[in-house]
């Protein structure tokens, strides 16, 4: 993905999940975004501080956003 794919991914989680990373994580996924949904998906609760697997209906709503952005490149 694209760095403008991944800021416009990432508002989309900030927005809709609450997950608003700091400025310094937002700019290392976008410099060097995992290349695979599931990797990226555990970069962005890691990024928030938190453990990707302690919610795993959580984790699969941000799971299911990230594919879905993956699809569309």
């Amino acid at each position: 993905m694209s760095a403008e794919d991944v800021a416009f991914l990432l508002d989309n989680l900030c927005v809709e999940l609450g997950f608003c990373l700091p400025p310094d994580e937002r700019s290392r996924l976008c410099t060097a975004p995992p290349t695979d949904a599931d990797s990226f998906t555990d970069a962005v609760f890691i990024a928030e501080g938190m453990d990707p697997n302690e919610d795993k209906r959580l984790r699969e709503l941000v799971r299911q956003k990230v594919m879905r952005a993956f699809q569309q490149r």
